[in-house]
């Protein structure tokens, strides 16, 4: 849903500038990963792609796009809109799209676009660790902080006994998503399989860029690339993974309970079996019996026949081709590898250890990678997870919830310092890209004399800058409407509001088509007179004519958004909104607010 700004700027003149005033509603957030950490920044923002080296050569991008296959045909914002949580899980609802611009994949070539996902993922708050161990099956397995998801390191490809073939959970040799699949990455690392899901098999470079993790950007040449620096600092968290663990970037301390110990890359427990480190040589061997770390894990879970696909050149593309350390017996030691001296990272490709965001201590995931920055088995985690995956799509929340975030149409965009000289005021705000903003301002609170009706947002900025220059003046901006677009969804939490439409503002006199099941929203703005009740007020109702919505909230005094899904039988005409809080002024009533028409 589409939401507002009524932040006020006082600017008074003489000489010289005597003062700036700034009311801000802000929400507090707890420090907690779990909550606090999604990244968000382009919320507001329509996703974009690139289908070919040219557009990415000239930066022409697309806001909507399709394949006949995959068709994206209104825009959808970028990543996590909404983020709720109790006290046993946290909720997250993304579009699933990344925030750089995705694209190019095998400059056009590659059969596949992303489309919006409409993902309601749940992240357990805790983590149950089972002595035996779940594999991780094709397709989701945890999300990333940007809302995209995370896939494990198969490419959903198995030798079955006779032939290579897809579908169900796997075999005894699985094909490596990254060695097979590489090629049609984009410059972020990821792609997306015939349900448009982009995803994540590999380190995240361009997440990381946006993350500040150790990795440099080409504004030419438009890709990412890890840095050649020392690293400075521990890597960010970069999502959570089903068994609700964190996976952080590729660098951690030194010493896993030392914090003070430095920081450097975390070595992948994983070699190649060529003869090296102990292993056997696939190439003198055959694929005759898997690694022990398989066999811990599947079990008789495909059956009894071991025997893999034939070797040519090919050794390292099954995920059985690779060995852990751990199984392994050292040459010069003659005692086994040992994790913490010869390598960081268990066959689950995480560790126990301090972290920055748990001094205290966690289990923790990390993306291995290379010297060099390229990626390297078992990439994000292992074929395994560490803990007891309890996560994953949801449906709807059951449970009382705490609003954390909500972004993209139901943000509340939050205005700037003002920039002021000789009286010339300049407002800039976070907003919403497809939105557009009212500016008004008074000098006395009684009369509101509005300066503009048609300031639009510029990605997920809008401005405006007064003419002529003033002495002395208030300013409010709102929201008061916002284009069509794609919604995520909505959450069935306590933060309402949830996405919509094209959006109204009330009062006002708006003529909207019922269609079939439209979604619209409505940011209503009450009178001075009875004074409003203070923000997040309790409502009992929210009405459109004969229509009922629960979705609905007021986060900031004086206004209140709600999302109204219009059934294609609704009455039309004319149509009143009223407002009933649950204690205080009498029921707020707008006759005429809204036009349906058939």
């Amino acid at each position: 849903m589409k939401n507002q700004i009524h932040l006020q700027r006082k600017i008074s003149f003489t000489t010289t500038l005597l003062g700036i005033f700034i009311a801000l509603v802000a929400a507090a957030h707890a420090a907690d990963p779990r909550t606090n950490g999604w990244f968000t920044a382009y919320s507001g923002k329509y996703a974009r792609i690139y289908t070919n080296n040219a557009m990415l050569a000239s930066g022409t991008v697309l806001t909507t796009w399709s394949n006949n296959s995959q068709t994206q045909s209104s825009p959808a914002y970028c990543g996590v809109q909404e983020v709720y949580s109790s006290s046993n899980s946290v909720y997250v609802r993304s579009t699933g799209l990344a925030s750089y611009n995705m694209g190019p994949w095998l400059n056009g070539a590659f059969p596949n676009l992303p489309v919006n996902q409409n993902l309601f993922y749940r992240v357990p708050r805790t983590n149950g660790v089972p002595s035996t161990k779940s594999i991780t099956e094709g397709g989701q397995i945890g999300i990333f902080v940007d809302g995209v998801e995370m896939f494990n390191s198969w490419d959903a490809f198995y030798w079955n006994g006779t032939t290579t073939t897809s579908g169900g959970s796997g075999g005894y040799w699985n094909q490596d998503a990254y060695v097979n699949e590489g090629a049609t990455f984009d410059p972020g690392y990821a792609h997306q399989q015939n349900t448009g899901t982009y995803h994540y098999h590999a380190s995240p470079i361009a997440l990381r860029y946006l993350l500040g993790d150790h990795v440099d950007y080409d504004a030419s040449a438009k890709t990412y690339k890890e840095s050649t620096n020392a690293p400075a600092k521990h890597s960010p968290i970069l999502g959570w993974v089903a068994d609700g663990f964190p996976i952080y970037g590729p660098y951690g301390y030194s010493v896993s309970n030392d914090a003070s110990s430095g920081i450097r890359r975390m070595i992948s427990g994983y070699v190649l079996r060529n003869g090296q480190f102990g292993t056997d040589n696939l190439t003198n061997t055959l694929r005759t019996n898997l690694p022990a770390w398989a066999v811990r894990l599947y079990g008789s879970s495909y059956g009894t026949t071991y025997t893999g696909p034939a070797i040519s050149t090919n050794v390292g593309k099954y995920m059985e081709d690779k060995a852990y350390l751990g199984d392994l017996t050292n040459s010069v030691t003659q005692t086994k590898y040992q994790q913490g001296t010869d390598y960081d990272l268990d066959e689950y490709n995480g560790r126990w250890c301090v972290t920055p965001e748990f001094p205290n201590g966690t289990y923790a995931y990390f993306v291995a990678i290379a010297a060099d920055g390229t990626p390297v088995f078992p990439y994000n985690i292992g074929r395994g997870y560490y803990g007891m995956p309890a996560g994953g799509t949801v449906t709807s929340i059951s449970e009382t919830v705490v609003t954390n975030f909500l972004g993209g149409p139901e943000a509340k965009p939050s205005l700037n310092t003002p920039t002021a000289k000789s009286g010339t005021v300049t407002l800039t705000w976070s907003a919403t890209e497809g939105g557009t903003y009212m500016v008004q301002s008074t000098t006395n609170f009684s009369t509101w004399a509005t300066n503009s009706t048609t300031v639009a947002a510029v990605l997920n900025t809008a401005s405006f800058t007064n003419n002529p220059p003033d002495n002395y003046r208030f300013y409010r901006v709102a929201q008061t409407a916002l284009a069509t677009y794609d919604s995520a969804g909505s959450g069935t939490g306590n933060g309402g509001g949830g996405g919509g439409g094209a959006s109204y503002a009330v009062p006002g006199n708006s003529t909207v088509s019922r269609g079939t099941g439209t979604n619209i929203s409505l940011t209503i703005t009450l009178p001075g007179n009875p004074p409003s009740p203070p923000a997040n007020a309790p409502i009992t109702s929210v009405t459109l004519g004969s229509l009922t919505t629960t979705n609905f909230s007021d986060a900031v005094s004086g206004t209140v958004l709600a999302n109204f899904i219009i059934p294609s039988n609704a009455a039309t005409g004319e149509q009143t909104v009223v407002v009933t809080f649950t204690s205080g002024p009498p029921p707020y009533s707008f006759s005429n607010a809204l036009n349906l028409t058939p």
